[in-house]
């Protein structure tokens, strides 16, 4: 080979007659070795130490938390993960390509020069180098998979097709996958860098690729690599029969009848025909012809496209289409039953329940403990009065309004309540000392009754201001929240700065952190370390640190509860606790996953998919010193049983979390939301009736604005029950229609947590569903012609969620009416629309508003926890005083300035008063100029 088969007429090239090198330049100096090998050392340690100062603080974090072995045990997960990898892609791709050098040498001995020479080796080494890092780094992604199936347990349960135990599909099928996967790229690497190396030689000595004649030597290699590839590719074919399981194409999700009795026939032959091509190509080697594995490999193809392709459609055209639901029947039924499973639907209660056309006045003095606990706050409305009455500072910040329940003076009572965080964004200096060292922290919460209204439409606040005060008998004597949704930054405590507790009038109150939560920092070298990890040098030179100093980062809570447990899925809606005065984040969490056969997939959002859920997991998060602890809710679920394998130590049992904080528990949202999704179809158990789709529900009311009805959480007496209890309940309707079918319900209390039940009704009988409950209310003209009022006033009338509320034997709907001023961002509550058996009222309280739709039999209203707004009069007007504009306009001026004065004393009753004689006072003026 010469030089001009590579570079023609290329002086460079450096074959024979190369020109004569160039001298390297000299340098006018002398090079001092041992300040080269300083200054690489030094580059060295630049690039490592920031690398190790995130290891380390990492570990640090851990190690604080109380969770250490979490953080080695993720890491020697890698490393081994880290090791195979490199040492077979390192291995193997070396020694291919010193095979193919090696050939290549004895086939071209007059280019030993540059195949010979140690530069050539070096690249090989390189390469494999290279390779084997990168690859290796890659497969340490894998780590939770490959821990979860060596600790993986049985399900107790086998797929219908092949017999094998759910547990092989959720935690050995990804396992062998992710092998086979990366033996077919080692083999691939290897045919491909083998390949190349060949071809270079190859192809330029034969332009006519019609003659191109391969040497023994590498058509052997090539063939040896060709037959690896044939042996994987049969194993493939037989891990793909087990994904049939997961076909998507079919009737229901996973195998049909297609599938098995054709895709699977051409699996298990194509995987024979595979194995056959690897054996050909292995004897070829021997009997030195390739007419065989040429033929065989023909076969391949052509069985891939006829068994493959052509023959389960022809299966799928002419013998199941025409006959479809016999030949489904069986496997709908194995989709059904999977799918119940998969989504614990299947120990599910179903009653059947005819309810009474309407509820009566002893049905609402029987159950008060549920119409004393009916939600007229909803979640919007509520969370920006919270803001405009309770934020009191810019710099505090309600995320949202969470939904639990209490007992006060023995009873049961359901409250809103939302923690006032720390919000940064709203500091007007924010310097260095405030953003790290000063605003470090939350303060207290905001509680109300859900039922309850005080003063001119707001919410009635159990707990309020800052320092906090109670109305109940609830004490919270740590109200600072450290840790929180809303934190996302590091901050210092323990530091000579007073931090920022709460304003008190013209000055504020300050605090020195007295808890154990964060990471000590008091010496020189975590403080450097830290300055690195945060990038933040004032860390280094700041003389504010102690030897008490403590450093808080991963504050806010779904972050640190996922940093050590991953693979958890966490509820998006974390709630807070009062529990022995402290402040305490409440977090349901959940194992999930997508290998259950036939299980129907539900979509979690940016492209993940699961058909398998459990409740696993409770979390708590305490909002001072981020003490975390997780607490088993379901042990019989394998898919935990693993991760404590995995993990031990990490998952405590229940009956170790304080009864206190046990009688906070509740049926979490997305889990019931998802199960209520699945449900709405899968109660259909039978075969003929699912396949025709002819009950399936909705939890959406139907029409152009079509929307989703959220779940909610009620505290209610259940039918067939003698108590009440705290229960997320969602009601269903038909498809494409209005009128209500059914509604679920998830228990939170005592030994029920966890039960979910299903009230069904008569499909002859007609329950009003919301939307026409709705439309009832619409149509009532003194509801229409006052709401026509209000909006021709310039108030914005918002319309509250509609709350169907099962009482007695029958059905009571609840709507509250919320008026908005023009220019102002507070709501107010001013009324309650309530409806049963087709008829409509309305009050200004939900008691009213039940008066005047059912009566009493004795003509009062029973007993109840009454809200605290009443109609005010107005004052007499002095005799012979006029009643003029002027006269007016004072009078309106001295109700703002008590309303006013009431609001600074926390009187919100007066205020509430006041505020109402304003509105009458602004009424009668325009009235006046109307008349004018």
């Amino acid at each position: 080979m010469t030089k001009n088969d590579w570079f023609p007429n290329d002086d460079w090239f450096p074959g024979e007659n190369s020109s004569p090198k160039r001298p390297f330049p000299s340098f006018p100096f002398r090079i001092n070795k041992g300040l080269l090998v300083a200054g690489g050392a030094a580059l060295l340690l630049l690039v490592l130490f920031p690398a190790l100062a995130e290891f380390y603080t990492d570990y640090l974090w851990y190690d604080t938390e109380g969770y250490g072995t979490i953080f080695w045990t993720r890491l020697f997960a890698r490393v081994p993960l880290f090791g195979a990898g490199f040492l077979i892609y390192a291995v193997l791709l070396w020694l291919n390509l010193s095979a193919a050098r090696r050939n290549l040498r004895a086939l071209y001995p007059e280019q030993e020069g540059l195949l010979g020479a140690k530069a050539a080796g070096f690249a090989i080494a390189a390469a494999a180098l290279f390779l084997g890092v990168t690859n290796g780094a890659a497969m340490t992604g894998e780590w939770t998979m490959v821990l979860r199936y060596f600790h993986g347990t049985p399900f107790g349960e086998v797929d219908p097709i092949f017999g094998r135990d759910i547990g092989f599909y959720v935690f050995g099928l990804p396992f062998w996958r992710f092998l086979h996967g990366k033996a077919l790229n080692v083999v691939f690497l290897c045919l491909v860098t083998a390949g190349g190396a060949y071809a270079a030689f190859l192809l330029p000595r034969n332009r006519d690729l019609a003659s191109l004649s391969v040497p023994p030597r590498m058509r052997n290699h090539l063939a040896l690599l060709a037959s690896a590839g044939a042996f994987l590719w049969s194993a493939g074919y037989l891990l793909d029969r087990y994904n049939l399981l997961f076909s998507p194409t079919g009737v229901v999700f996973g195998a049909g009848y297609t599938d098995v009795h054709a895709e699977l026939l051409a699996l298990n032959v194509l995987a024979v025909l595979a194995a056959l091509l690897g054996v050909s190509l292995l004897v070829s080697l021997l009997r030195k012809t390739w007419k065989f594995s040429l033929g065989v490999a023909g076969l391949v193809v052509v069985s891939s496209i006829l068994l493959g392709g052509v023959y389960p459609a022809i299966v799928q055209k002419y013998f199941v289409e025409p006959n479809e639901f016999d030949r489904e029947k069986q496997f709908i039924e194995y989709n059904i039953e999977a799918t119940l499973r998969a989504y614990g639907l299947k120990d599910i209660t179903l009653r059947t329940v005819t309810p009474d056309d309407s509820i009566t006045w002893e049905n609402v003095e029987q159950n008060r403990d549920t119409i004393n606990n009916i939600r007229l706050w909803d979640h919007s409305p509520l969370l920006r009065s919270y803001k405009q009455l309770q934020e009191i500072r810019t710099y505090y910040n309600f995320s949202s309004v969470d939904i639990d329940r209490y007992a006060f003076g023995g009873q049961y009572r359901q409250v809103m309540l939302s923690p006032r965080e720390l919000d940064l964004n709203g500091l007007q200096n924010p310097t260095w000392i405030n953003t790290r060292l000063e605003f470090t922290h939350g303060y207290g919460i905001v509680m109300n009754p859900v039922n309850e209204v005080a003063g001119s439409g707001m919410p009635r606040l159990w707990v309020r201001d800052l320092p906090p005060k109670t109305e109940v008998p609830l004490t919270i004597r740590r109200p600072e929240i450290y840790y929180g949704e809303k934190p996302t930054s590091y901050i210092f405590v323990g530091t000579t700065v007073k931090e920022f507790d709460y304003p008190m009038g013209e000055s504020n109150a300050r605090t020195t952190y007295e808890g154990k939560g964060g990471v000590p920092m008091g010496s020189l070298f975590r403080r450097i370390l830290y300055a690195i990890k945060f990038a933040d040098f004032k860390i280094l030179f700041s003389d504010v640190f102690t030897e008490s100093s403590r450093v808080k980062y991963h504050r806010n809570i779904r972050e640190r509860l996922s940093r050590v447990a991953p693979f958890l899925f966490f509820d998006h809606d974390p709630y807070m606790v009062v529990f022995d005065g402290r402040l305490v984040w409440m977090q349901d969490a959940y194992t999930a996953a997508d290998g259950y056969p036939y299980s129907q997939p539900v979509s979690l959002g940016r492209g993940q998919t699961i058909n398998y859920i459990r409740n696993s997991v409770k979390a708590t998060v305490d909002a001072y010193d981020g003490t975390m602890r997780f607490y088993i809710a379901d042990p019989d679920d394998p898919v935990l049983k693993a991760w404590s394998g995995v993990f031990p130590g990490l998952f405590r049992p229940l009956s170790d979390m304080p009864a206190g904080l046990k009688g906070h528990l509740r049926y979490p949202q997305d889990l019931f939301n998802i199960q209520s999704e699945i449900f709405r179809v899968y109660h259909m158990t039978n075969a003929n009736t699912f396949y025709n789709k002819e009950d399936v529900w909705d939890r959406s009311s139907s029409g152009d604005g079509k929307t989703t009805l959220e779940a909610y959480y009620v505290n209610m007496r259940l039918s067939g029950e003698e108590k009440s209890e705290f229960a997320l309940i969602t009601p269903f309707m038909p498809v494409n229609r209005d009128n209500m079918i059914a509604w679920m319900a998830g228990r939170s209390d005592g030994d029920n947590y966890g039960e979910l039940l299903v009230y069904q009704f008569p499909k002859q009988k007609l329950i009003y569903g919301p939307s026409q409950v709705e439309a009832l209310t619409n149509q009532n003209s003194e509801i229409s012609a006052q709401l026509s009022l209000w909006s021709q006033r310039g108030s914005a009338v918002i319309r509250g969620n509609m709350t169907v509320v099962p009482v007695g034997d029958g059905i009571l709907y609840v709507q509250p009416l919320y008026l908005r001023a023009e220019n102002s961002e507070l709501p107010e509550l001013r009324r309650v629309i309530t409806s049963t058996g087709g008829k409509v009222a309305w009050g200004e309280t939900l008691e009213e508003s039940l008066l005047r739709l059912l009566g009493s039999s004795d003509g009062q209203a029973g007993s109840s926890f009454r809200p605290v707004e009443e109609t005010p009069m107005r004052p007499a007007r002095p005799e012979g005083e006029p009643a003029g504009l002027a006269a007016l306009a004072r009078e309106a001026s001295d109700a703002w300035d008590a309303a006013r004065k009431a609001l600074r004393e926390d009187d919100w009753e007066k205020y509430g008063k006041e505020m109402k004689r304003l509105e009458l006072v602004l009424k009668e003026m325009q009235d006046i100029s109307a008349q004018n």
